[in-house]
């Protein structure tokens, strides 16, 4: 029998939550992916592996979209690649804890054009609230929770 580990697979160049999914995965026996470009130098440690790609813009998404599984937890905070980690049958988590959910991306990817049309129009649109250690916790939560649940389905 083949031991199948949980991954998760890590938008790594802006993720401000990866030691924590370290701690995450070395505490829950599952394994880690930190896919980054060259601009963003990455260490590898116990259970989390990292991958360089080029510095081209999509690189790193689209290394991330050919190796995600049903059985992987993509962690990203860019709409466009969690449509694809759903598309490939991922769980899909926010740097902040929000999963991403199929019902949920259609309205997201909406979002993000919209702004993306204002700002091209000149206009100045409100980035996302700062960073807190309450963002930290509450992803370390849900990530533990998905992995979990995952380890739960996977021995029924």
């Amino acid at each position: 029998m083949v031991l199948v580990r949980n991954r998760v697979v890590v938008d790594g160049d802006a993720c401000p939550v990866k030691s924590e999914i370290a701690r995450t995965v070395q505490s829950l026996d599952a394994t880690a992916l930190m896919v980054s470009s060259h601009a963003h130098r990455l260490v590898a440690e116990d259970r989390v592996s990292v991958v360089t790609v080029d510095a081209s813009n999509q690189s790193a998404d689209l290394y991330i979209a050919n190796v995600l599984t049903r059985q992987d937890v993509l962690v990203t905070g860019d709409y466009g690649l969690a449509a694809l980690g759903l598309a490939r049958g991922a769980a899909v988590l926010t740097p902040r804890g929000r999963e991403i959910r199929e019902a949920d991306i259609d309205e997201l990817l909406a979002q993000r054009h919209f702004s993306a049309k204002q700002r091209r129009g000149g206009a100045r649109t409100k980035g996302p609230p700062p960073f807190t250690n309450e963002d930290r916790d509450r992803f370390q939560q849900k990530l533990t929770t998905l992995l979990r649940g995952m380890q739960e389905n996977r021995e029924r």
